[in-house]
């Protein structure tokens, strides 16, 4: 069984970005869901179609009926089910709260029973304090950013797992600067000081997914040294990147055409961090062009 993330507290805290975070940790997740189908949803994850999700999170909330009682059944029933659940209470201070309520111009749920902002906010409070005390982790986000609240969450929920899940993803594009640098790329390495098999008639055919063209690019010592350098650059600047929060980056590696030299420094990059475990895609983007 894999584990169960019922994420939930006071309404505008902040559940639905929490709920983004979990995507991006590559969990299934369901906002709105009514407590009583929790069991069921969780029941999906033995779905050989579900086998690629490394758990479950879903964003249970006061706009339903008779939600405390619900919930409590429904905590009660994953847990006698065998599955691993983790309830994670978001919080924000009365006056946080109201701010963002008057900024989004959104009703707060307990509103419809005819009670204020402000009594409404408190009364929640007040149901949902049982709750609160259940909870594994409570996180306050009067003063979080977005990136605050990612990285709280991604702190947190490494804590409790016994295996290390790579948070950002790496794309690796290749390409030619006579075509133009990728607009997308955040890093940029530009390798046309290296040596150039477009001008050895044996080479020129091929592309830098041969081993003739990368054992030619890679000849001199001052190329491996180039490579290595990059490598370990990557290896540092990766995790800082992870930590900071962020899910996504794009490194573009570039020669002349897009399809030698290019295309074997991306190669190497490419096994290079799949071996450290980063989730990496790769993209020759002019190696035919080229």
């Amino acid at each position: 069984m894999r584990e169960v993330c019922i994420v939930t507290g006071l309404s505008g805290a902040g559940k639905s970005t929490a709920l983004r975070v979990f995507e991006d940790l590559r969990c299934f997740t369901v906002d709105g869901l009514p407590a009583s189908l929790a069991a069921d949803m969780a029941a999906m994850m033995a779905r050989p179609s579900m086998q690629h999700f490394t758990g479950m999170a879903l964003g249970l909330d006061m706009r339903q009926e008779d939600f405390m009682r619900e919930i409590q059944a429904a905590l009660a029933q994953l847990e006698a089910q065998g599955h691993r659940t983790v309830v994670l209470f978001l919080e924000s201070s009365p006056q946080i709260l109201t701010r963002r309520y008057a900024a989004t111009r959104r009703p707060h749920p307990l509103e419809r029973e005819g009670i204020s902002l402000e009594a409404a906010i408190q009364e929640e409070m007040t149901r949902l304090a049982p709750l609160r005390e259940r909870a594994d982790l409570v996180l306050d986000t009067s003063n979080f950013s977005i990136h605050d609240l990612r990285r709280a969450i991604q702190r947190r929920w490494h804590a409790r797992r016994k295996e290390r899940l790579r948070n950002i993803r790496v794309n690796i594009v290749s390409f030619g600067f006579k075509y133009g640098i990728p607009r997308d790329a955040d890093m940029v390495f530009d390798l046309r000081f290296l040596p150039n098999p477009y001008f050895v008639d044996a080479l020129r055919p091929m592309s830098g997914k041969d081993r003739a063209v990368a054992d030619y690019v890679f000849a001199e010592d001052f190329a491996r040294q180039y490579r290595q350098k990059v490598l370990e650059l990557l290896l540092f600047t990766l995790p800082l990147m992870e930590a900071e929060g962020r899910f996504r980056v794009t490194i573009g590696v570039g020669c002349t055409g897009g399809r030698h030299r290019s295309v074997a420094m991306a190669e190497d990059i490419y096994r290079k961090l799949k071996q450290a475990d980063f989730p990496v895609a790769i993209e020759h983007r002019h190696w035919e062009l080229g």
